[in-house]
C-alpha cells in the first residue's frame, strides 16, 4: 500500500503542476487574490502588513488574516504587478496539494487501514476541486494541509495522552488560524472533546499552543488599530454579508450585485473608517437585525444549511460551465459514498473524532457566516473523501475496521 500511496502522491501532483502551468495560464486574478498578493507585496518591500496602494474606485480593501500574505512573500510571490497566479504559486501549492493527499491517505489509513489509505490517496489525488485549488492565489492550499495536520495531531495527542503532541498541535491550530481564522471554530470542539476524554492536560496544552501562536498577532493588532481584532477584520463583513436581508444564502458580495451595492452604501455613510474600524459596526448592524426579525433569521440558516451539503447557488454561476460540471459531478458522485462511509467510522474503535470535529466547525463556518464552494474545499471534502475510502475498503474487505498498517 505504501507503492500505492507514493505513486497517487505523484500522480497527484503532477495533475496539479499540469493542470497549473499548461491549462490555467493568463487567468485574470479575482479581487482576493490581487489583496493577497498586495498585502505580500507590502511584506516583501519592507513596508509592513499594509496595503501599500488604495483601492480602486469604490472597491473595498479588508482586513485579511496575516499568514498566507507572509507564506507568498515567504515564496518571493509579493508583487503589485501580477495579472494572473505567478508560477511559483502554482508549483509550491501543487506541491502543499500532493501533501495534503498524503496527509488524507494517514487520516484513512489510521482509521479504517491500509486500504482505505490508499484509495482515499487515489481519490484526493484527482479529485477536481483539491487540484485546481492549488492554481489560485487564494489561502486554500495552505489551509488544507495545516487543518488536516493539526486533526491528525489532536487525534495522536488523544490516543496517546500527550500534553507534548497537544502543544504541536495546537502550535499547528494557531497557524491554521492565522491563514484562515474559520479554524477558531475548531477549538473550542477539539478541547472539548479532549476534555470528554478525560485529557485534561493535553486540552491545556492544545489551548496553550494555539495561544502562543495567535496572540502576539493580537497585541500587534491592538497597537497598531487601538482596539481588539484577534486575527482579522474580514469577519465583520463576513458575517454582514451572510446575515442580510438580501443574501439568498450561499455565496459572498462578487455572487450578489443588490447585496454588493448594499454594503457599498454601508460604507459610503460611514466615509473615512478603517476596515478595522467599520468591524463592530457590521456586526452590530448584523445582530441588531437578527434579534428583530429572529423567524427570518431561522429560515436563513436553514438555507445556509441546504447550500452547505448542496452544490447550488449563486457563487457557482460565477464559473465556466467546464468549471461546474466537474465540481457538482465530482462532489455528487463522491457524497453518498461519503455518508456510506461515515456510518463505517463512527462504528470503526478508531473513530477518526478529530477530523470529523474538524468538518463539523467547517459546516459551522458555514451555516454562520455563509457557504460557497472555497469554504467548503479545504476541509469538508478531504474529510468526505475519507469517509468514502472507509467506505470502499470495507466493501472490498467485507470489513477492515480495526486493520493495522504502515503509510
Amino acid at each position: 500500500m505504501r507503492k500505492q500511496i507514493g505513486l497517487a502522491i505523484l500522480v497527484g501532483l503532477g495533475l496539479r503542476l499540469g493542470f497549473g502551468l499548461f491549462y490555467w495560464v493568463d487567468k485574470p486574478l479575482t479581487h482576493d487574490e490581487h489583496e493577497y498578493l498586495a498585502l505580500a507585496a507590502g511584506l516583501a518591500e519592507g513596508r509592513g502588513f499594509t496595503y501599500t496602494r488604495p483601492a480602486a474606485g469604490t472597491t473595498a480593501q479588508f482586513g485579511r488574516a496575516p499568514g498566507y500574505p507572509a507564506f507568498l512573500a515567504l515564496i518571493g510571490a509579493g508583487t503589485h504587478a501580477a495579472v494572473s497566479t505567478p508560477t511559483r504559486v502554482k508549483v509550491v501549492q501543487a506541491i502543499l496539494g500532493a501533501l495534503a493527499v498524503w496527509l488524507i491517505a494517514i487520516a484513512a489509513a489510521d482509521a479504517t487501514g491500509p486500504r482505505a489509505g490508499a484509495i482515499a490517496a487515489w481519490l484526493a489525488a484527482v479529485y477536481p476541486p483539491l487540484v485546481w485549488i492549488s492554481s489560485y492565489v487564494l489561502s486554500e492550499s495552505l489551509y488544507s494541509a495545516l487543518a488536516i495536520a493539526t486533526a491528525l495531531a489532536v487525534q495522536s495527542a488523544a490516543s496517546r495522552s500527550s500534553p507534548g503532541r497537544a502543544v504541536a498541535a495546537g502550535l499547528a491550530a494557531g497557524a491554521a488560524i492565522l491563514v484562515r481564522p474559520a479554524m477558531l471554530f475548531f477549538l473550542p470542539l477539539a478541547v472539548a472533546w479532549l476534555l470528554w476524554r478525560r485529557a485534561v492536560w493535553s486540552a491545556a496544552a492544545f489551548a496553550v499552543g494555539a495561544t502562543l501562536v495567535v496572540a502576539p498577532w493580537t497585541i500587534r493588532n491592538a497597537r497598531v488599530h487601538g482596539r481588539f481584532v484577534l486575527v482579522a477584520s474580514e469577519g465583520g463583513v463576513t458575517f454582514w454579508t451572510g446575515n442580510h436581508p438580501l443574501s439568498v444564502g450561499e455565496g459572498d458580495l462578487a455572487a450578489n450585485p443588490a447585496l454588493k451595492l448594499a454594503e457599498l452604501e454601508f460604507r459610503q455613510a460611514r466615509p473615512g473608517l478603517t476596515s478595522e474600524q467599520l468591524e463592530p459596526l457590521y456586526y452590530r448592524e448584523a445582530f441588531d437585525r437578527i434579534a428583530a426579525n429572529p423567524l427570518w433569521w431561522a429560515g436563513l440558516l436553514a438555507r445556509k444549511a441546504f447550500y452547505t451539503v448542496v452544490p447550488a447557488g449563486p457563487s457557482y454561476a460565477l464559473h465556466s460551465f467546464r468549471y461546474r460540471a466537474a465540481s457538482v459531478i465530482s462532489y455528487v458522485l463522491l457524497l453518498p459514498l461519503a455518508i456510506a462511509g461515515a456510518i463505517v467510522l463512527w462504528r470503526s474503535p478508531r473513530r477518526p473524532a478529530a477530523l470529523l470535529l474538524l468538518a463539523v466547525s467547517a459546516v459551522l463556518v458555514c451555516i454562520v457566516f455563509f457557504p460557497q464552494e472555497r469554504f467548503r474545499i479545504p476541509v469538508i471534502d478531504p474529510v468526505l473523501i475519507v469517509c468514502a475510502a472507509a467506505a470502499l475498503s470495507t466493501r472490498r474487505n467485507g470489513s477492515s475496521l480495526g486493520a493495522s498498517g504502515d503509510v
